[in-house]
């Protein structure tokens, strides 16, 4: 048990038999009243994301949850099989556990993967990857007022909006939480 003052972004607690992530915490203390906490949580299972306020110093539960580096290795069927660095020990995450993250993952890469009694949570993917541009249409520079974008697929599959200079077999950077296209990578 801890209480409310231990909240840190990161933590999970463990609220009416369902685990919640903090993504954002605010501890507040209005002139007139009592001191509170406002949290934006998110549901590990579900994704849901909903806003909470817990009186300052309430007792709340916390789950232990550990984070570990693995290893992408392949996908087998619609399961990802990851390596743990340290032991070599082998471990199948559903698909609907990796999500999105399927979109930037290449296999031998690096993620970090959150665990609670045995079950995977969620995958944690480093800020920005690194990935080729399979294919593109070449850009155009036309009669328009300001720069231009175009789709572009990465070598994962996943399409992201890139600027009109890309070509073809360009590994570029991209921002892993919302795909957006972040430069050029020079080898």
């Amino acid at each position: 048990m801890a209480t409310t003052n231990d909240i840190k972004n990161g933590t999970v607690l463990k609220l009416e038999g369902q685990l919640w992530n903090i993504i954002e915490f605010q501890h507040v203390k209005p002139g007139k009243g009592g001191a509170f906490v406002r949290t934006k949580m998110r549901n590990v299972m579900s994704g849901k994301v909903v806003d909470k306020t817990f009186n300052a110093g309430l007792k709340i539960e916390t789950a232990t949850v550990d984070r570990r580096d693995y290893q992408y290795l392949y996908q087998d069927g619609a399961d990802f099989v990851f390596m743990d660095t340290s032991d070599f020990d082998q471990l199948t995450v559903p698909a609907a556990t990796v999500g999105d993250a399927t979109n930037f993952m290449l296999e031998n890469q690096m993620v970090n993967i959150a665990i609670h009694e045995g079950n995977p949570l969620y995958i944690e993917l480093p800020p920005s990857v690194v990935l080729e541009i399979t294919y593109t249409e070449p850009g155009l520079q036309g009669d328009r007022s300001s720069a231009g974008t175009k789709p572009a697929t990465l070598e994962t599959g996943y399409e992201i909006q890139v600027p009109l200079f890309v070509e073809n077999n360009t590994k570029v950077k991209v921002d892993t939480r919302d795909g957006s296209y972040l430069g050029r990578v020079n080898d």
